[in-house]
């Protein structure tokens, strides 16, 4: 058995893997935002530290105007490069609406596909680190709704850089979400050149009893209930979508098909989310399969709060996790 330890990165630290690899690659990758070159600090959480120094100016801070750095990434798109534009944080992003919306996911579209959109938007949430309401959203089901762009949110730093590095070379509009949380917490770094394909779920753990399907921090929670839901002979697959758009149906469809039963979870609020819409196609597809109806789990219907006890009461919990598990077996 091999005793050698394997490296380990922080989250912020797999972007910029990532990004490097891809600036190596490809002449024309091109990172910009706020802070985000060497002497005003190299990014947010440091995740750009060291590109500009070794890349020059395809590496270059911004004003703090989210307008202006989403609508230099679609200009400097459909120009032939293939832009990765930080916006810091996901609250942010809404401020940069129609640059995403109504021009980056529609372009391909209303030129008739000829001219393509190739950038990436990097941005930052999540509940739990005492940010309060304006720097802790998740609102990738706003951009779900979107058609055009490509949503993944990755659940680890392996996958973090995989993803990352297949968005920045995909050839549509990805918006890439990274967890607060998990910027400088470490896990297993990916060797060199490692790739994950993007609309592809993972199942990361087989099971016969019930599915529960999640993506992002929530992931590994779902994990660490699945095993112990194991000690009472409660057999639980788990499945990570790691792409939100385009979504795997195939696989999950797979799995709730041979288990009957279906959790989904996500960090957002659960009203209007991404399980909606897991929940109602399971449901549409697999009706005479189920042997329960699909469970949720969401944050609640308010602002993330920034006392910590509100907060802690705001996000799901693996409690959470384990009684929506059981309902479905009850």
């Amino acid at each position: 058995m091999s005793t050698e330890k394997k490296a380990l990165i922080t989250g912020a630290e797999a972007t910029r893997m990532a990004l490097d690899e891809a600036m190596a690659m490809d002449p024309t990758v091109l990172v910009f935002g706020e802070d985000v070159a060497d002497p005003e600090g190299g990014g947010n959480w440091t995740a750009t530290q060291g590109l500009s120094t070794k890349y020059g100016t395809r590496c270059r801070s911004t004003a703090i105007s989210e307008q202006a750095i989403a609508g230099a990434a679609v200009g400097a798109a459909i120009a032939g490069m293939r832009p990765v534009a930080e916006i810091m944080l996901m609250n942010f992003i809404t401020v940069a609406m129609d640059q995403v919306v109504n021009h980056a996911a529609k372009i391909r579209f209303m030129s008739g596909g000829k001219t393509g959109v190739p950038l990436t938007i990097r941005t930052s949430s999540g509940a739990g680190r005492g940010l309060a309401g304006q720097h802790s959203d998740m609102l990738e089901a706003w951009l779900a709704h979107v058609p055009g762009l490509k949503i993944v949110v990755p659940r680890n730093q392996a996958d973090w850089k995989g993803l990352l590095l297949s968005c920045v070379m995909d050839d549509d509009p990805c918006v890439f979400v990274e967890n607060t949380l998990q910027m400088k917490t470490k896990g297993e770094a990916p060797p060199k050149g490692y790739r994950l394909e993007l609309g592809k779920a993972a199942v990361l753990k087989p099971g016969s009893d019930v599915t529960i399907i999640g993506y992002g921090r929530p992931v590994n929670d779902m994990l660490e209930v699945a095993e112990k839901l194991e000690e009472d002979n409660i057999s639980v697959e788990v499945v990570d979508l790691r792409t939100i758009v385009p979504w795997d149906r195939e696989a999950v469809f797979e799995s709730v098909r041979k288990t009957g039963r279906a959790v989904v979870i996500h960090e957002a609020v659960k009203q209007f989310g991404v399980g909606a819409e897991l929940s109602a196609c399971i449901h549409e597809e697999l009706f005479s399969d189920l042997k329960a109806p699909v469970g949720r789990i969401g944050a609640k219907y308010a602002p993330v709060p920034f006392a910590k006890h509100l907060e802690a009461a705001y996000i799901w919990s693996q409690e959470d996790i384990e009684q929506a598990i059981r309902k479905t077996l009850a």
